[in-house]
């Protein structure tokens, strides 16, 4: 792997571990910044990101870690869900993501614009979805890293008394829902 290899590959005496969510923002800052340097365009469709849904490809994998570049379109949510005992983080390349997650009361918007990040401990439940912004429209691209890697996710629902109840639990190995 090309990128955070003093943080991201350092295993422990006793076998891999899970990363820290600081190790884990500095791995997607230096992934987006291999993918800016071209390092990674031979992973991009040959047309294009699509505009009409998400796309994803997995940049990094290992039994500690996943990294992965996913392109967010006009229209297409995730669900609101949660990564499972996974940690994780994202940085925004290009464009602009709104996340939607749960504060225990109620769902919480906050925006994300090129260059900013965002992490997530285990039970954290949000919903992320593509947002207009400044620059022109089309497909944002951000760089998302989960450790360990994702292995199940749950999706839930907001009742009418304002409080989450989980719809289904799923194996996954793919980020974010879909």
């Amino acid at each position: 792997m090309a990128i955070a290899e003093p943080i991201a590959l350092r295993h422990s005496p006793s076998g891999p571990r899970s990363l820290r969510l600081p190790d884990l923002l500095q791995t997607t800052d230096l992934a987006a910044d291999a993918v800016l340097a071209g390092r990674y365009q031979h992973l991009l469709p040959t047309s294009g990101l699509p505009t009409d849904s998400r796309w994803f490809t997995r940049i990094h994998g290992d039994e500690r870690l996943d990294i992965w570049l996913i392109s967010w379109a006009p229209g297409h949510a995730t669900e609101l869900h949660d990564h499972g005992d996974s940690l994780g983080a994202l940085t925004v390349l290009s464009g602009s993501l709104d996340e939607f997650h749960w504060d225990g009361e109620q769902l919480a918007r906050r925006r994300l614009e090129a260059g900013d990040q965002a992490a997530f401990s285990r039970g954290w439940v949000h919903d992320v979805v593509w947002a207009p912004s400044p620059a022109p429209v089309g497909p944002t691209l951000s760089v998302h890293a989960y450790s360990p890697p994702l292995a199940e996710m749950s999706y839930y629902d907001v009742t009418s008394s304002n409080t989450l109840r989980r719809q289904r639990t799923e194996l996954t190995e793919h980020p974010e829902a879909s």
